[in-house]
């Protein structure tokens, strides 16, 4: 076994560098599970209809819960349809009937106004839904005008006046509305047809209800971000007491990660000689293993993780399509820092010393490569092309000597090679900055970045940008879950006997 340094929980859950530092309740002591609240394991069992749902009612809550915390631009908004698909038009259709009926429910003799009562109900309920806690002058208002059973007795007696009641509704809607409908409820009071006005009513009372959604979510985010933690752990173990393997693939991912910081492969290649080493570098080396240490590799697994591999944490899921955008920004810019690195050493020291030719060469490749990842080869060719002639061009503007057809093709050459998984430079930079964004993890984003290694300097940027993003997600996964991780990794990197001492300092 080897050397494992037995830390405490803190070591999973503590404090970590950067600004997304937040306090963890201690757990309570168990010896007997992976997590301390989890059951015993036990056989799976199918789960009744009833079950079922309330899982997936448990999962869909814990979802937009964590999503309002961590995804700051997270709204609602609605739903467009391609005006070409099924749904498009099968939703036409019916609304088109609807709205048909009422028309002819209204211009009979005498009036029919079953419809319209439907939906003047429909109408009242919104309107109440738009209010504050505070307006109840205006609720009394509303259930006063609105007042279903005495329009109901008006309907019966032929005496309904919609149209004096759709004014009434615009003038609330002006009142309730965001700044932003101002002019899509003026432009209603332009309509004088009785059912197309109530149809675009319709229209504006349901984006200004999603209005009212999006309030909510900013009024509510930072009383959710106060206990996230605690709500997304509770949650969670809700779900395990119902599916006690619901822990499996979490746990076959840290053993993997043990596995690994155990017996860490040797690095691929020697560092080209435009990258230099940094004290980055000895940052994890030296280093008895400690559960951080296992859990910051797992972390890094999942920046390389094969989309095709279905086996990813249970702990981690909701952040997947999180972790997915990062790996692609890595891998785009693992290129842009390459290209950059093969660009600059046939520039000369002039060229390299002028921030404002490195900045266009850097925003010409970040153009060049958007959109481009599943089609490398045809975007490294554009790339080659006018890196060269941005490069000539630079040269000329200096009295300089224009690269050489040798150098030309060279740097050609060698700037197509970087679409190749193996090369040399790509790797390395590669290495580099998964280095880098593990020492985010370990020491924070700002201490970080004042130990770039080599190579990865342009593009210091777009380097802290991704590591404060992926630094505050990971720390907020570790803080919910550091409690299931701590007792996994103590079984993992302990035997049954270091493990049961080992309770009471984990």
């Amino acid at each position: 076994m080897p050397d494992v340094q037995k830390n405490s929980q803190s070591d999973i859950t503590g404090a970590q560098g950067g600004a997304c530092n937040t306090a963890v309740p201690a757990p309570k002591r168990e010896k007997s599970s992976v997590c301390p609240d989890q059951p015993a394991c036990s056989p799976p069992q199918g789960l009744s209809v009833t079950e079922l749902m309330e899982t997936v009612n448990g999962v869909s809550k814990m979802s937009i819960a964590h999503e309002i915390v961590v995804n700051q631009d997270f709204h609602m908004e609605e739903m467009a349809l391609s005006p070409d698909s099924l749904e498009s038009k099968i939703k036409e259709t019916m609304h088109n009937a609807f709205w048909d009926h009422l028309r002819e429910q209204l211009s009979a003799v005498p009036p029919d106004y079953t419809y319209a009562l439907q939906l003047l109900k429909e109408i009242k309920e919104i309107l109440l839904s738009l209010l504050l806690p505070r307006q109840n002058r205006l609720k009394s208002q509303i259930e006063e005008v609105m007042d279903m059973e005495l329009l109901k007795q008006e309907a019966d007696h032929g005496a309904l006046d919609v149209s004096h009641l759709s004014t009434y509704i615009l003038s609330m809607m002006t009142m309730l509305c965001a700044p932003v409908r101002d002019e899509e409820v003026q432009k209603l009071e332009s309509i004088s047809d009785p059912v197309q006005l109530l149809r675009e009513i319709f229209h504006v009372l349901g984006l200004m209800k999603m209005d009212m959604v999006n309030f909510t979510i900013q009024s509510i985010r930072p009383h959710l971000q106060e206990h996230s933690i605690q709500y997304e752990r509770a949650k969670f173990q809700e779900l395990l007491q119902r599916m006690p393997n619901f822990l499996d693939h979490t746990t076959k991912w840290l053993s993997q990660a043990a596995a690994e910081v155990m017996t860490p492969p040797p690095p691929p290649y020697d560092p080209p000689e435009q990258i230099t080493s940094s004290p980055a570098d000895e940052t994890i080396k030296d280093n008895p293993i400690s559960p951080s240490m296992v859990l910051n590799q797992g972390y890094m697994n999942l920046l390389h993780w094969d989309p095709d591999n279905e086996e990813f944490p249970e702990t981690v899921m909701m952040d997947r399509t999180r972790l997915q955008e990062i790996q692609c920004q890595l891998n785009q810019l693992t290129i842009l820092a390459s290209v950059l690195l093969v660009a600059n050493s046939y520039c000369g020291p002039k060229l390299l010393g002028s921030t404002q030719f490195v900045d266009r060469l850097k925003q010409i490749i970040k153009v060049l490569l958007e959109g481009n990842q599943s089609r490398l080869d045809e975007a490294l060719l554009s790339i080659s092309d006018q890196v060269l002639q941005e490069i000539q061009q630079a040269l000329v503007d200096l009295n300089l000597p224009a690269l050489s057809k040798e150098n030309v093709a060279s740097l050609s050459g060698q700037i197509h090679s970087v679409a190749k998984e193996d090369n040399c430079v790509r790797s390395i930079i590669d290495q580099r900055i998964r280095l880098f964004l593990k020492c985010c993890l370990i020491r924070g984003v700002q201490p970080s970045l004042r130990d770039l290694p080599g190579g990865i300097t342009p593009i210091e940027e777009e380097l802290a940008e991704m590591g404060q993003r992926f630094s505050c997600l990971i720390h907020h996964n570790q803080q919910v879950f550091g409690p299931y991780y701590a007792g996994i990794l103590k079984k993992v990197l302990y035997s049954p006997q270091e493990s049961e001492a080992s309770v009471d300092s984990i």
